[in-house]
């Protein structure tokens, strides 16, 4: 898509539907099951013989983002991202999102430009279309809501009650990551409020900010995963921390679990970060969230399928219920497994 950026429009001058018709100009449909898209009344979908899933996130301005250091472009691309996680959380393929906004009189058309361009990079990159929505006015900040719906087939649904004692515990990539991120933007942002002239440090510290403004859906794990030939027996991504997670899985499939710290993923930079910060790494795994990774079990007899994978760790394994939920920690000890994560109906 090409937005002519250089000046600033109100969006007034557009009104809702000139603006709808604005940006949804650039949208192509590349999914057969896209019956109808943007322009009628409601969508049209065909999945003729695949289930239908279907996940809606929303995002709050000074909730869940902070436009003073998230560029428009990263967070639309970031909000069609989260949503789509989920869906691969199910085992499944998005297809189609739905978008809606709330806009204040601060945004212009050229800002709007910005968001639609990072949300259609990622819809050509993960092969979703958009295909419909709604815009209003808001008094406080941008709202943005995404309906995201994929499909797949009865018998390759994951959900989060399916994990059996015994079964290991696994997760892609590495975590943390996000977490520090934030704490990077947040304490630029501090020191920007005391002294305009100073320059942002961002220095070599690329990895973690990316993680955190510019996540990705791990689609090649699914992917992976076929062609392993192991469907997991239950599975979940990774955006309120990894204990919360974790709990979730316990609490739905009616399993303990023993994690083992020393196996959780962390990378360097994180980890050297957190330490920065005078922050224990582990706990900023286990509470930070935001990381998009998937978590989820697997029989014991896929072990040897799964062990050499390079993006995929074995971090613990299921247990009788009775025995709860419990971390191993790297010196040997003990200690009950607790859900610190994000809570926004607290913040």
């Amino acid at each position: 898509m090409d937005f002519d950026n250089t000046s600033r429009t109100e969006l007034s001058e557009l009104g809702e539907f000139g603006l709808i018709k604005h940006l949804t100009q650039y949208i192509e449909l590349t999914n057969e099951s896209t019956v109808k898209g943007v322009g009628d009344d409601a969508a049209v979908i065909d999945n003729k013989d695949l289930q239908t899933v279907v996940s809606t996130d929303m995002l709050v301005e000074g909730v869940h983002f902070d436009l003073t250091y998230v560029p428009l472009k990263h967070l639309g691309y970031k909000s069609v991202v989260v949503n789509l996680s989920d869906i691969y959380a199910m085992n499944a393929v998005p297809r189609q999102i739905v978008v809606s906004l709330a806009l204040s009189s601060r945004f212009s058309l050229e800002a709007m430009e910005e968001f639609y361009a990072g949300m259609l990079h990622a819809c050509k990159k993960y092969n979703v279309d958009l295909i419909g929505g709604d815009t209003t006015t808001s008094t406080s900040g941008l709202v943005i809501s995404i309906t995201a719906i994929g499909a797949a087939k009865k018998e390759d649904l994951v959900y989060r009650d399916g994990a059996k004692e015994s079964n290991l515990l696994c997760v892609s990539g590495d975590l943390g990551g996000a977490y520090m991120g934030l704490q990077i933007l947040e304490r630029e942002k501090a020191v920007y409020k005391e002294n305009p002239k100073l320059q942002p440090d961002l220095e070599g510290k690329d990895y973690i900010l990316e993680r955190q403004l510019k996540p990705e859906a791990r689609k090649d794990i699914i992917e992976l995963l076929k062609s392993l030939n192991i469907k997991p027996t239950s599975m979940i991504d990774v955006s309120d921390g990894l204990s919360s997670e974790i709990l979730h899985l316990c609490s739905q499939s009616k399993v303990g679990v023993e994690l083992y710290e020393e196996k959780i993923p962390i990378d360097p930079l994180t980890f050297e970060t957190a330490r920065e910060f005078n922050l224990d790494p582990t706990v900023c795994v286990l509470s930070g969230g935001e990381d998009y990774e998937l978590l989820f079990t697997v029989d014991i007899a896929d072990y040897d399928k799964i062990k050499n994978s390079m993006d995929i760790t074995i971090i613990g394994h299921m247990t009788n219920e009775s025995k709860g939920q419990l971390m191993v920690a790297k010196a040997g000890t003990v200690h009950e497994l607790k859900a610190q994560g994000w809570n926004a109906l607290l913040k």
